[in-house]
């Protein structure tokens, strides 16, 4: 679940003259997790799942745009939930 609705697109694409790279790296904790696009992380999402959707959404607009995509989300290394929650029981 996004904690910023109105920030459901965060991710504009920084280009030069060219169509480029649009890159988005998930990472945090259960509870705590983010997108890093171009270097900054402006929301914070519940679980990994919320995170890569919004990473999806955004990289779905620079796809559009012409830009390359890249997708990349840590995987659960058998010591958290799969969706990265807090607390699954």
């Amino acid at each position: 679940m996004l904690r910023n609705l109105e920030a459901a697109a965060p991710f504009a694409c920084e280009e030069d003259d060219g169509m480029g790279l649009a890159s988005y790296k998930i990472f945090g904790v259960p509870g705590a997790w983010h997108v890093d696009h171009d270097g900054k992380a402006a929301n914070t999402y519940e679980t990994k799942e919320a995170a890569f959707e919004a990473a999806v959404a955004a990289a779905s607009l620079a796809m559009r745009q012409g830009h390359e995509v890249i997708i990349t989300a840590p995987g659960s290394g058998g010591v958290e939930a799969t969706t990265g929650a807090r607390d699954v029981r």
